[in-house]
């Protein structure tokens, strides 16, 4: 089933023959805090993410896909200290609008999305789609270390260049708080 506000990680359930989750979109007012601090805003994922845990995060690639100029991965956003999980997440990258830096650091699957574009200068807005609540499935406690049943909270994300493009798609999911 395609689901605009999933995409990119309906299509990794997808080809792995797994049926997502129920998804929800849900107004950034209802988001319960810290998600809410995390989560409702324009800025890019990964310096809220290293501001609120005071760490770097680096990357955890757990599946990932290349078609023609677009690039597909599904990742874990890990703490430096600690390898602690703090965002599982999805996303489709337009490699064609990087330049060669950029587009070398992004295949070499280190760093998230979020440091490069700052390391690069890539001049970018984020805007938020949705607002996302979804239960944990057996997949995301796995990739998260969770187990058992969690209400989880993200946001399906687009990232755009100065002339309106895409760079990325993106579903950002967080593990439960505390």
């Amino acid at each position: 089933m395609v689901l605009p506000i999933a995409y990119p990680l309906d299509e990794f359930y997808a080809l792995a023959g797994m049926t997502l989750p129920v998804i929800e979109a849900v107004p950034g007012g209802a988001v319960p805090e810290p998600y809410k601090t995390l989560l409702v805003h324009q800025d890019d994922m990964t310096p809220t993410l290293e501001k609120f845990h005071r760490d770097s995060v680096h990357l955890r690639v757990l599946r990932r896909q290349r078609r023609d100029d677009f690039y597909f991965r599904e990742v874990v956003l890990v703490t430096d200290k600690g390898e602690r999980p703090v965002e599982f997440g999805a996303i489709k990258i337009n490699l064609l609008l990087f330049k060669p830096k950029a587009r070398q650091e992004i295949l070499e699957e280190r760093l998230p999305l979020g440091h490069i574009l700052h390391e690069c200068g890539v001049t970018h807005t984020s805007r938020p789609k949705a607002f996302l609540r979804l239960r944990s499935d057996a997949f995301i406690n796995a990739a998260l270390g969770l187990t058992g049943e969690h209400d989880l909270y993200g946001r399906r994300n687009t990232l755009w260049d100065p002339q309106q493009r895409p760079l990325a798609e993106i579903v950002e999911i967080l593990p439960p708080a505390g």
